[in-house]
């Protein structure tokens, strides 16, 4: 295709024919990349010619194509967060009420972290199927996965699915990806996505487990089928957003992942959000963010975050902090993870105690 487009930018408009007589290939191989190509929105039919194709450039056919879907995820996300408000609306009622004995109930509150982790050991044990999780806010303490790992190989062994969501900052926690190379063998799967999700986990489509952001020791649990249908519709949208987590990676993988948290970043102080909330939001420490935040108003070119405020919030579209810059190499970036160290990502963030463990 890549051959196809170049020739398309060279000769436009162009037609089948004469991409097989330019390049040497045959008719249908022409149309097949034809078509993808206009799948893809890099190419449009001329309308001054019913057989001819003109080239289109990527970065409007890539606002083409993918705003829809990226308005999609927004408007999910959004979904998410209301149906999480909802939800703690219920724990709040529930709180007003006695306790049930059985926990049958559509919705139930855990109070304490000892409670929501008994919960979640005996929704573990009793899980057949699968089992799915996100765990947002950047690596995970060593006492939490310490904890998961028996219980989670123990699901993994007796065949239960087991898939997991977490942001792109977990990636440079040693526990966290040393975590994930265990439950990997065994067949779970791990991916991350760049912004901030719900905590949950969801045993064989049936219970949910969710975070209450207010009290990390604290959840609600969801027993009712329309729930538990949108939870698990939500999470499939996280899911195929997300990339996989790299057990291997080299220096060019690190260097991706961090130009796609500068551009989220940049979407985020576009938007106005303080520093602690987009470190927050992003799974990363205060400083790591600013790290982020200096690099992107020097690129800017301005002096202050007013100014980058005011510049990014006057645009229609954030502009892409894009990658590396003149003269830089790879080399040059060597041995570095763009400030996101284990220790400012594992250690250093302050986070209270998680009431949901990874995996189970």
């Amino acid at each position: 295709m890549h051959a196809v487009y170049r020739h398309a930018l060279r000769q436009s408009p162009v037609t089948t024919e004469g991409i097989a007589a330019g390049l040497g290939i045959t008719p249908d191989a022409a149309e097949r990349s034809c078509r993808e190509l206009v799948d893809l929105g890099l190419l449009r039919e001329d309308a001054r010619r019913p057989s001819g194709f003109v080239a289109v450039d990527p970065e409007y056919a890539a606002e083409r194509v993918l705003g829809p879907m990226e308005r999609a995820i927004r408007a999910q996300r959004a979904a998410a967060e209301t149906l999480r408000a909802q939800l703690l609306e219920f724990g709040r009622i529930y709180q007003e009420r006695p306790a049930t004995s059985d926990g049958r109930g559509a919705v139930e509150f855990m109070e304490s972290l000892s409670s929501t982790r008994a919960a979640i050991a005996e929704l573990a044990a009793q899980c057949e199927s699968e089992v799915l999780t996100s765990q947002p806010g950047g690596g995970r303490r060593a006492d939490v996965l310490q904890e998961a790992i028996a219980r989670d190989e123990a699901m993994l062994d007796r065949g239960v699915g087991m898939r997991t969501l977490y942001q792109h900052t977990a990636r440079f926690s040693q526990g966290t990806r040393e975590y994930v190379e265990r439950v990997s063998q065994r067949g779970a799967e791990v991916r991350t996505l760049d912004d901030q999700f719900v905590r949950l986990l969801l045993f064989d489509r049936k219970v949910a487990v969710i975070g209450v952001e207010a009290d990390p020791g604290a959840a609600i649990i969801v027993r009712e089928p329309n729930l538990i249908h949108f939870i698990r519709s939500t999470f499939e949208l996280w899911w195929v957003s997300a990339a996989p987590f790299p057990l291997e990676w080299n220096n060019q993988d690190v260097a991706d992942i961090s130009e796609q948290l500068k551009q989220r970043i940049t979407l985020l102080l576009s938007e106005g959000l303080t520093d602690q909330s987009i470190a927050t939001r992003m799974g990363m420490s205060v400083r790591t963010c600013r790290r982020h935040i200096a690099e992107i108003m020097d690129r800017l070119g301005v002096k202050s975050r007013f100014q980058a405020g005011y510049l990014l919030g006057s645009r229609p579209t954030p502009p892409s902090p894009g990658g590396l810059a003149d003269g830089e190499t790879d080399s040059e970036t060597d041995g570095e993870t763009d400030g996101l160290t284990e220790s400012e990502s594992d250690g250093e963030r302050d986070r209270p105690a998680d009431g949901l463990p990874d995996g189970g």
